[in-house]
C-alpha cells in the first residue's frame, strides 16, 4: 500500500481531473480507473508521481487542441482519399506507356484510367537527401513561384491540422499562349511514412477563393508526389510524381499530352536547380 501521503495526492488529482472544463464522462471514468490502478501498485513514489504529471499533460494537450469543423474534417478526407487514389494508382504497374525518356535518365509515363482520363507518370532521382527536397516542396511550398517558371504563384489559403492545407495555385501560360493562364484550388495533404513521404491532393471548392478574372479555374487530381531515399544512396532521393490535370476550355489532346508531360520534365529541371543553388548558399 502507499503511504497516507499519495492517497491524498491521488484523491487531489482524481478532484482536479472532475474539474476540468469540457471533460467527458467517458475520459473521467477512465482516468480514475487508471489512477486508482496506480495507487495499488507497489511502484515506488517518484515513479508514481512521474506517472500522473505524464497523464496530466497528455490530457491537458489534448483538451487544448482546437476541435476540427464539419468543413474541415470534410477537407481532411479530400486530401486523405486524394492520397489513396494516388496511391492506388501508381501502385498498378499495368498498362504504362512512355512519353519521354531525357538522357540523365528521367522519363514520363502515361495510361489512361475509366474514371479518371489520362494521368502522367515523372520518375526522376534528385542528387540531394530526401528531408531536403521535402523540405522544398512542403516547408517552402509558398516560394515555388520564385524557382520554377510554370507557376506564378503558390498561395496556402488555409491550414488544418499538422498535415492538410487549402492552396491557390496560379499557372503561367505556356510559350506562345497555346494554354493560357489557369489557376487551382487544391486541397493537400502530406504525410511520412517511415522513409516514405506522399504529398498528395486534389481540386476542392474554397468560398474565399471564387474564379478569377484573367484565368480559367481548372482541376487537378487526384495527384501526389512520392519521396524515397534511393535505394543503396540515402545522400539521393527518388521523386515520384503522379499528374492528373482538366485543364478546361477547349484544348485539342495533343496538346495537353505534350504540355503536360513537358512540364513534368521542366518541373525536375527546375527543382534540381533550387536545391543545388539553396545548398550552395547554406555552406
Amino acid at each position: 500500500m502507499l503511504p497516507a501521503t499519495f492517497k491524498l495526492c491521488a484523491a487531489i488529482s482524481y478532484q482536479h481531473l472532475r474539474n476540468v472544463t469540457g471533460l467527458r464522462r467517458q475520459a473521467a471514468v477512465a482516468i480514475s480507473q487508471e489512477l486508482s490502478r496506480l495507487t495499488c501498485r507497489s511502484t515506488g513514489p517518484s515513479t508514481w508521481i512521474s506517472q500522473v504529471r505524464r497523464r496530466s499533460s497528455l490530457l491537458s494537450s489534448r483538451l487544448e487542441e482546437k476541435p476540427f469543423s464539419e468543413m474541415e474534417m470534410s477537407y481532411i478526407k479530400q486530401g486523405e482519399e486524394a492520397l489513396q487514389k494516388s496511391l492506388n494508382i501508381l501502385g498498378d504497374q499495368e498498362g504504362w506507356k512512355t512519353e519521354t525518356v531525357v538522357g540523365n535518365g528521367d522519363k514520363v509515363l502515361s495510361k489512361v484510367l475509366p474514371d479518371v482520363g489520362k494521368v502522367f507518370r515523372l520518375e526522376v532521382v534528385v542528387d540531394q537527401p530526401l528531408d531536403t527536397v521535402y523540405s522544398e516542396l512542403v516547408d517552402n511550398m509558398e516560394q515555388m513561384g520564385d524557382w520554377n517558371p510554370n507557376v506564378k504563384e503558390v498561395k496556402i489559403l488555409q491550414k488544418i491540422g499538422k498535415d492538410t492545407v487549402i492552396t491557390h495555385e496560379k499557372a503561367a501560360a505556356t510559350p506562345g499562349n497555346i494554354v493560357g493562364p489557369r489557376d487551382f484550388v487544391s486541397v493537400r495533404c502530406s504525410k511520412r511514412r517511415g522513409s516514405t513521404c506522399v504529398l498528395a491532393g486534389m481540386a476542392t471548392t474554397y468560398g474565399a477563393m471564387p474564379e478569377q478574372e484573367g484565368f480559367v479555374r481548372a482541376e487537378n487530381g487526384p495527384t501526389c508526389m512520392v519521396l524515397r531515399p534511393l535505394h543503396g544512396s540515402p545522400s539521393q532521393t527518388k521523386l515520384t510524381w503522379l499528374l492528373s490535370i482538366d485543364l478546361k476550355g477547349w484544348l485539342p489532346k495533343t496538346i495537353i499530352n505534350q504540355v503536360l508531360s513537358q512540364t513534368q520534365v521542366d518541373f525536375a529541371n527546375h527543382l534540381r536547380e533550387r536545391l543545388a543553388r539553396t545548398v550552395a548558399v547554406s555552406c
